[in-house]
């Protein structure tokens, strides 16, 4: 892992995290050129791709219910027993986040409010490549469903032998999937947002994927919603003195058996930890079964920041804005407030990562690559759209009316005050409509503009010259 050693006083900076920032051009390009290929040619661009990428190809991408329903029943009872509490806990979480719409009215009567209505259909993607997730498929999922989506897909990839995961399908099945498409990357993300021959488009694209997936996702961005466009997994453990090593150790193992890509921050004022949790690495690594990639994601990506003292420590995690952020600390709740930048944070020695990202409840679609910095964990909030309403009685338009005319001829929209003062005639008459439409718009500058503003002053920029 590369050390990072900082004075008092200096600060950690984006310069000294090197991050790779927004996707390859490369992969762009190559994903842009699949999606506009699907989006022209349907299933048969969708069935050379399959054949391409993932090694192979259902006669009907659609899987039929029969083995969704099967599924279930072909995974370890324990396994079956520990998805189903997972679905529990995080459906409770999630529940807490729905909005309800609102309205409240003004003393005039007036009435101002939001109206919340759940998004009519979703695609979840669901990764199927190194590792199986059927945790996705519940933090996808269940959100949506919480949200009173109508209909939930799933697009996963086959596997070569033409198979796919019963862990996945059971995870599916206990969280209400609607329907399962056995097709993966860019060429997913294309079917489901402009719709095949055999795969129906959605409103919305959620769920990680590998970089052509999410570079995928950025291309059908504005035709579809997207959630996050998320990068390759990162945790940042804070830890001072009382940490312990092995654990400590354990936890960025975590992360960096997820992908080689993956970043693994470890931030402490303790000068002596870094090598007692690097020696617990060790030995702990050899044991693994994904020790190349857990090697190789620490060797390239990790990074080790130690600093004066905590408050500074705090200061540093800020800057990595990380996805996942542990507090390995004697008195980790009283840093939370100290806390700006992270996807989900997790509160004390206790509180292992992966209990975040199987059973706790939040969710575990998070910002990556320092977006924490501006956006949220996947949620309810997610699947919902708010629809401003406003209903105005006379009274209230009376009130409101000026304010409108005057700034909209400050901006030149003639139009804009017109549509008030029309209808300011209209109440201070006490009338519905113009029983006479020709004499009603006689004199319309005046109806929309009753009074010239005064002209502005100008504001010079000094040293200016032109």
């Amino acid at each position: 892992m590369r050390r990072i050693m900082l004075a008092a006083g200096q600060a950690l900076t984006q310069a000294d995290l090197n991050r790779s920032g927004a996707l390859p051009r490369e992969v762009m390009k190559s994903a842009a050129a699949i999606v506009d290929d699907v989006r022209e040619r349907g299933d048969a661009a969708v069935r050379e791709y399959c054949r391409r990428f993932d090694g192979a190809c259902p006669s009907d991408f659609r899987v039929p219910r029969e083995l969704l329903d099967a599924a279930p029943g072909m995974v370890d009872g324990e396994f079956l027993s520990s998805l189903r509490r997972a679905h529990r806990q995080i459906r409770e979480f999630h529940e807490r986040q729905r909005e309800n719409s609102w309205f409240e009215a003004r003393p005039d009567g007036t009435i101002l409010g939001v109206k919340v209505t759940p998004l009519d259909s979703v695609a979840i993607y669901v990764p199927g490549g190194r590792a199986q997730y059927p945790s996705t498929v519940l933090m996808d999922a269940i959100p949506a469903k919480v949200a009173g989506v109508r209909r939930v897909a799933m697009v996963t990839p086959p596997q070569h032998d033409g198979t796919l995961s019963a862990y996945t399908l059971a995870a599916a099945s206990v969280a209400g999937v609607d329907e399962v498409y056995a097709v993966g990357g860019a060429q997913a993300v294309a079917a489901v947002a402009y719709g095949t021959e055999s795969i129906p488009r959605v409103d919305k694209v959620v769920g990680p994927g590998n970089a052509y997936v999410a570079a995928a996702k950025r291309h059908v961005s504005g035709d579809v919603g997207t959630d996050m466009i998320a990068g390759p997994s990162e945790v940042c453990v804070l830890a001072d003195a009382s940490a312990d090593p092995v654990v400590v150790a354990a936890d960025l193992m975590a992360q960096a058996e997820h992908d080689p890509m993956a970043s693994c921050y470890l931030v402490t004022c303790d000068p002596s930890l870094p090598d007692r949790v690097l020696a617990a690495v060790e030995r702990l690594v050899s044991q693994s079964p994904r020790e190349k990639i857990t090697r190789s994601s620490l060797d390239d990506r990790g990074v080790v920041v130690v600093t004066a003292t905590l408050a500074e420590a705090v200061g540093a995690v800020n800057a990595v804005a990380p996805e996942h952020l542990e507090l390995h600390c004697a008195d980790a709740m009283s840093l939370l407030g100290s806390v700006r930048n992270a996807g989900a944070i997790f509160v004390g020695a206790w509180s292992s990562e992966p209990l975040g990202d199987y059973v706790a409840g939040p969710d575990h679609t998070l910002p990556t690559g320092g977006t924490a910095r501006f956006s949220n964990p996947l949620g309810v909030y997610d699947f919902q759209k708010h629809s401003s309403v406003i209903s105005y009685t006379p009274q209230g338009l009376l009130a409101d009316a000026p304010a409108v005319q005057a700034m909209a001829q400050a901006e030149g929209l003639w139009a804009h005050a017109l549509s008030a003062g029309l209808r300011v005639r209209l109440a201070k008459r006490g009338e519905q409509g113009f029983a006479d439409a020709p004499a009603a718009c006689e004199d319309a500058t005046r109806i929309a503009w009753p009074r010239t503003l005064d002209a502005p002053g100008a504001l010079r920029l000094p040293g200016y010259e032109g």
